[in-house]
């Protein structure tokens, strides 16, 4: 396994820019692309999944990268809760609504793995003498 070098690197960051693509894609179709207040709301969110990524990874160290993944999983949910407010007025086919909860998904269970990670990382670490 090789060392990431830079955040473009990070798969959970790969995957969310593809959640992202899709969230612009889908808030600018239809109803959704007049309802500027959810459409704004839910955009913000997913562009927040990316920006934590990389702004946790250009921290100083470990302790801070996981707090940022922290407020990436929670992006992550609220992207999921906008979903479900889209899906309810209609703004959302059914096709629609499964492909981006389960991009978001799987970049918050990506993200929870690398949070585990850090977080046995920062425990060892603090066991050494």
């Amino acid at each position: 396994m090789s060392r990431i070098e830079q955040f473009e690197d990070i798969i959970a960051w790969q995957k969310a820019r593809v959640l992202t693509k899709n969230i612009y894609t889908i808030t600018r179709q239809g109803e959704f692309s007049r309802d500027f207040g959810l459409a704004g709301q839910i955009q913000r969110a997913a562009v927040s999944v990316m920006s934590n990524i990389a702004e946790g990874f250009e921290r100083s160290g470990l302790k801070e990268f996981h707090k940022f993944l922290s407020m990436t999983k929670s992006s992550c949910a609220e992207v999921r809760s906008h979903l479900y407010v889209a899906l309810d007025l209609d703004y959302l086919s059914r096709d629609s609504f499964d492909r981006a909860m389960c991009q978001a998904e799987e970049v918050a269970r990506i993200v929870g793995g690398l949070k585990s990670s850090i977080r046995n990382k920062l425990n060892s670490s603090r066991n050494i003498p």
